[in-house]
């Protein structure tokens, strides 16, 4: 016979061999979600406002100066793609600036990270014939790199 035991907070499920033998009787629905949520681009190619991806910087203080920008960039037709929505970033960046209680300054990566994507860049400059001991540039860019 099974029986259940409030510990704490928790409740403790015993179960015989018996109970766990027979065959559940609890339904559940699987259903795809994926088609109840379309995502960030709506099917109709239009901007998905709601989309919990992006975190509600559409309906923050700076919402309006972030859908302007947004919009611009994602209905772009320029190249490179998003080069005449300058203006509308510069103005949402403004905004962030104002509120850096709710839009706080990307914090700088940190020490392992730094590390990480030193060695990324190298390994990317070497493969593309940039690296070694006789170019200047990427001399300098690694140490002012290691000193951050």
């Amino acid at each position: 016979m099974s029986y259940c035991k409030e510990d704490g907070k928790d409740q403790v499920i015993f179960a015989t061999k018996e109970d766990m033998g027979e065959p559940s009787k609890a339904i559940i629905n699987i259903q795809d979600d994926s088609e109840e949520q379309p995502g960030l681009i709506l099917p109709n190619g239009d901007i998905n406002w709601e989309c919990p991806c992006l975190g509600g910087m559409a309906t923050g203080p700076c919402g309006v100066q972030f859908r302007e920008a947004f919009s611009c960039f994602h209905y772009s037709t320029a190249e490179p793609k998003g080069s005449d929505c300058y203006e509308a970033f510069l103005t949402m960046q403004e905004c962030m600036s104002n509120y850096p209680e709710v839009y706080p300054a990307s914090k700088p990566p940190s020490s392992e990270e730094s590390s990480e994507l030193g060695q990324l860049e190298s390994s990317k400059e070497e493969s593309l014939g940039m690296g070694g001991a006789g170019d200047a540039s990427t001399a300098g860019a690694g140490s002012a790199r290691s000193q951050s």
